[in-house]
């Protein structure tokens, strides 16, 4: 019988190629040639006696065995972490670096209060902010420890059904005016009052545009977005200056002059706000400790 050689090499390369989906992105990611990369996908089909990959249009994919393979390596990894943080418990309190991509508006309240928890513990984060569409959150994971990012439809975002979420905090959404619109003398809004109006949107695919989308199909009639912009401080701008209004998260968007904030009703007009992790990653024991201490300030968020 033949016998089949697993090179934990091997399998964290098929992973890779299974999450990034080329050869030239995992090169990219793990600053190898692509012609390394090749070579060592060769040796594992080799190894294992079976191919691990297939030509498929101009790239490759993985074969049945190379799918085995890379959700064995995230079994594998997850172990080892797993594994890894039970030693760690035993001789210290974590320690160690945790790499963040967070939704700015969302590492705006949050990581510097989760600093302020964790200061006296040998914990490091590194923060990158990012401001991409929901489902792109969760591709993030691949280079970052901890992903923060948003959702209209639970606190598993699209996209990131095979990632470990923890929800953080639920944060609702208030409708932005300026502070002399007819709008702006309620105490709430509902979709039916924002019939007519012109709107600063997000760009398609972002989260609050699914908002914007459920009015359209509740009133029957299609928004007059006047512009699509990424950042809540440019928004609030455009809506001082002018007769536009826009969806703004509350907990980090401030009444100031010319702005009038507003909660929405008869809607669904909140966010979940979510950590996302790689399996392996979440079981460390320092990133355990960074998703407690992000958990306890978005509960006093909640509140």
């Amino acid at each position: 019988m033949q016998t089949v050689t697993l090179d934990p090499r091997h399998l964290a390369l098929l992973r890779e190629l299974s999450s990034r989906g080329s050869i030239t992105a995992v090169a990219a990611a793990t600053h190898r040639t692509p012609s390394a990369i090749s070579q060592q996908l060769r040796t594992a089909s080799r190894d294992l006696g079976v191919a691990v990959v297939e030509r498929h249009g101009r790239g490759i994919k993985l074969t049945e065995a190379g799918r085995l393979m890379a959700e064995a390596a995230v079994e594998v990894d997850t172990a080892l972490a797993r594994a890894q943080a039970r030693i760690d418990a035993l001789l210290h309190q974590p320690r160690g670096v945790v790499h963040i991509a967070s939704l700015p508006s969302a590492a705006e309240y949050l990581i510097g209060p989760t600093l302020r928890v964790i200061d006296d513990e040998q914990v490091d984060i590194v923060l990158e902010d990012e401001d991409v569409s929901e489902r792109s959150f969760a591709d993030l994971a691949r280079d970052s420890d901890i992903v923060l990012g948003h959702s209209l439809i639970g606190a598993t975002p699209a996209g990131a059904e095979s990632l470990s979420c923890t929800l953080i905090c639920r944060e609702p959404i208030d409708l932005a005016v300026p502070d002399s619109h007819r709008l702006a003398s309620r105490k709430a809004i509902s979709p039916e009052d924002v019939i007519g109006e012109s709107w600063i949107g997000v760009p398609a695919g972002f989260p609050f545009d699914t908002i914007l989308q459920t009015i359209e199909h509740m009133t029957g009639t299609k928004a007059d977005v006047r512009q699509r912009v990424r950042d809540n401080r440019v928004a609030e701008s455009l809506v001082i200056a002018g007769h536009c209004i826009a969806m703004l998260p509350r907990f980090t968007t401030r009444e100031r002059d010319g702005l009038a904030l507003r909660p929405l009703i008869n809607i669904s007009a909140k966010r979940w706000v979510v950590a996302m992790c790689r399996p392996d990653h979440a079981e460390r024991a320092v990133v355990r400790r960074v998703l407690q201490a992000l958990q306890s300030v978005g509960a006093s968020m909640d509140e």
